[in-house]
């Protein structure tokens, strides 16, 4: 699933009489769900716009990881789990890149529901197989979705749980679920169809020693693409394409999977990395770091054409990346501190100093949408906050919503900015001592602790840097902790710091049990995917709220008003984002003339040029 795609939409095809099902009530039967409209693509498409169905197999992807990993299960709770490992599953549908909210089946030929969605069925396809060549069944459907109950992620299977009353093979190959009529329709559907099936006989063989939540370096069975071929802890992890691969000509495949091989090879830090990309230990990056995109691909094989740059537009709204207050931490519930800290933040000097000007700044958490609040609520939004009661803080009414602040680009203390921080932390108790040191009446220092992996960036890192020199000067102990990445996953696991800077909330153009995981208060104190803890009745009243919305436009006014209220919440302070892909590969890969808006696609839908890349090899470019 596309991180911005939070839940799911619906649409059919065919109406039946429902009288069999549900009283009085229209069964829908199609071959893929949305929640509102008609799906792109009718039963008989043949394959999707955007891919080149007759694009070569072959070749090999390599990229490069950063870091360590002790596991090849991506679901542990433990551990840090090796990449990719997920291009291992299928799942019964499946999400596409140029559209929201559409999936397809994969594992099924068909679903249909009631317009309540108090159920789902799913008839699958009888010739799906586990690499094993053992049938992907009902039963393996069901085994998956009660090992992601009881082992998966704690907020994932909490809401699961709430959503879920039951689920149950009706014969080996129809499953149904049935869904708590108390909960959202939304996200019913999605939400169990794309669930990773895994195969029930191999996690029974030896039960004791195969969890989901566990750490391990034996792959469970599935029925995806690409199969574990090797690896080396640390070093290199390689997956090979399928050639009994029962999905290949599915025509939501059509034109995907097209190299022979994955491969990643990791580095202990980003430096090391790069150095690697260009002797050729590595063929392909999305690059990340403005100063090197900047500065450091100037090297011969750019000029000689035996590499390619190249920025490729990214039709996806940007991630809210950004500084992450702890709110669990006392002294950053008041939002006066977290006001002062953000202050000493300069984006602009930033932006021009260490991230090369290539940065836009960011306020919204849908920055650039039609979805992005802005000024005063007017009109329906102004209808929808007034009619969700006394949730809503009269402030939201009468005040413009929050911008990022402005910073004098030329030099990085601001000085009005860091004035206005001094007042609002003395306002909040935070007093400055003899020793330079704010304290408050009961005598403890303001300390700020920002965690960051020894991995990181090496621009992220001097952003950090240079934050803390400003927090330094207005009287705030703080300081950057770096720390391996193993520890580092550790520590995030366990809310063990200050500020973070995390990728991981997302943005957002649809609604669904997505929302409430990443945004919601239920599983606030320890999801993974909510990484300050927010909490917020008004930001749980609008998610509600957006549940209910009859159209997509009553959607798109919730979710404006959502935006209004997180800035108004304010727990990241924003960094700006990157408008384009920054790609640069070894001039072997293709892709097609027209890319979808909402994924680059390399490993799905690219393909090696066999012609280049003998061309590459005979010059000893790559091995």
């Amino acid at each position: 699933m596309r991180p911005w795609a939070m839940g799911g939409l619906l649409i059919g095809a065919t109406l039946l009489a429902g009288a069999a099902f549900a009283q009085d009530e229209a069964v829908t039967e199609a071959h893929g769900y949305s929640y509102f409209g008609e799906l792109k693509y009718p039963a008989d498409y043949q394959h999707f716009d955007f891919v080149n169905p007759d694009a070569p197999k072959g070749g090999e992807l390599v990229i490069a990881g950063t870091g360590t990993f002790d596991s090849l299960n991506p679901y542990t709770v433990k551990g840090r789990p090796g990449a990719l490992t997920t291009v291992q599953y299928d799942s019964l549908i499946e999400s596409t890149e140029d559209a929201v909210g559409e999936y397809y089946c994969i594992l099924c030929t068909s679903l249909e529901y009631p317009e309540s969605r108090d159920w789902v069925i799913f008839h699958m396809r009888e010739d799906a197989t586990f690499w094993t060549g053992e049938p992907v069944t009902a039963h393996d459907v069901v085994y998956s979705h009660k090992l992601f109950i009881t082992e998966g992620l704690p907020s994932y299977a909490a809401a699961v749980a709430n959503m879920v009353t039951g689920a149950e093979a009706l014969d080996d190959y129809t499953v149904k679920f049935t869904f708590n009529p108390e909960e959202s329709k939304r996200s019913r559907i999605e939400t169990v169809g794309a669930t990773p099936v895994f195969s029930k006989v191999w996690f029974e063989e030896d039960r004791e020693n195969r969890r989901l939540d566990e750490p391990r370096l034996e792959v469970a069975v599935g029925s995806g693409p690409y199969k574990l071929d090797s690896y080396e802890i640390n070093r290199r992890i390689t997956y090979a394409r399928r050639d009994d691969y029962w999905g290949k000509d599915l025509p939501f495949n059509r034109g995907r999977y097209n190299y022979d091989q994955i491969r990643i090879e990791y580095f202990s830090d980003q430096t090391a990395a790069f150095e690697a990309f260009k002797a050729g230990e590595y063929y392909f990056t999305v690059e990340g770091d403005p100063k090197q995109w900047a500065t450091a691909y100037k090297f011969p094989k750019i000029d000689q054409g035996v590499v390619v740059k190249k920025e490729i537009p990214d039709g996806s709204p940007p991630n809210p990346t950004g500084f992450v207050f702890n709110l669990g931490k006392e002294k950053l519930q008041d939002k006066r501190v977290r006001e002062a800290i953000a202050l000493a933040f300069n984006f602009e000097w930033t932006n021009e100093s260490l991230l090369f000007g290539l940065y836009t700044q960011r306020s919204s958490f849908v920055e650039g949408t039609h979805i992005t609040a802005e000024g005063v609520p007017e009109g329906e939004e102004l209808a929808f906050l007034q009619g969700l009661g006394d949730v809503v803080p009269e402030e939201i009414f009468s005040e413009p919503v929050r911008q990022s602040h402005s910073s004098d680009a030329a030099r990085l203390g601001d000085r009005g900015n860091l004035r206005k921080a001094s007042r609002l932390l003395s306002d909040a108790g935070w007093d400055v001592g003899d020793d330079g040191i704010r304290r408050n009446a009961a005598g403890q220092r303001l300390t700020l602790t920002f965690l960051i992996p020894s991995n990181i960036e090496s621009s992220v890192e001097g952003m950090h840097e240079t934050f803390v020199q400003n927090l330094q000067q207005i009287g705030v102990a703080a300081s950057v902790e770096k720390v391996d990445p193993a520890q580092y996953t550790n520590r995030r696991r366990d809310r063990d710091y200050d500020i973070l800077y995390s990728t991981r909330y997302s943005t957002f153009l649809s609604t669904g049990g997505g929302l409430s995981q990443m945004y919601g208060s239920k599983e606030a104190a320890f999801s993974l995917f909510n990484p300050a803890g927010l909490a917020s009745p008004l930001v749980d009243a609008i998610i509600k709220a957006s549940f209910e919305a009859k159209s997509q436009d009553e959607t798109d006014v919730a979710l404006k008003a959502l935006d209004r209220a997180m800035r108004h919440e304010f727990f990241v302070i924003p960094t700006g984002y990157i408008a384009d892909y920054w790609v640069a590969y070894y001039d072997m890969y293709e892709y097609p003339e027209t890319l979808p808006p909402y994924d680059l696609g390399y490993m799905s839908f690219w393909w090696v040029n066999p012609e280049k890349e003998q061309a590459l090899r005979d010059a000893g470019q790559i091995d």
